[in-house]
């Protein structure tokens, strides 16, 4: 486990994190992420980048939500909820389309996203 970091640090990356999205700022995004970092999500099987659903590395993330943001010239997230927990923080928010969407950050002891998960409602 990493950690642990102070729940008002944890707070704020959940608070940058939705403004770099909101700002459509891929780069800005980016630098809350470790180099190494591992994201998880049914769309990275949908957009076709990989069918085990998790991609490695800023640059697959990148390429990734490049195209994530091509497909989705209106996307703005809500913040509805974080939950906190030494090492990780639980971003809960309403997307564009009206869903709402949990993504789970964990982080590194410089407090960087290394591992981070899209988890979506069932339809």
């Amino acid at each position: 486990m990493t950690g642990p970091h102070a729940a008002a640090d944890l707070q704020k990356l959940a608070t940058e994190w939705i403004s770099a999205w909101n700002a459509r700022d891929l780069e800005r995004v980016l630098k809350l992420y470790t180099d190494d970092a591992e994201m998880t999500s049914p769309y990275i099987v949908t957009l076709g980048f990989d069918a085990s659903g998790t991609l490695r590395g800023k640059e697959k993330l990148r390429a990734y939500w490049t195209k994530a943001l091509t497909l989705r010239p209106n996307l703005h997230f809500t913040p509805l909820e974080a939950f906190l927990n030494p090492d990780s923080v639980a971003v809960l928010y309403r997307n564009d389309l009206g869903k709402q969407v949990c993504e789970y950050l964990r982080l590194d002891d410089a407090g960087l996203i290394r591992q981070a998960s899209g988890n979506y409602p069932v339809e």
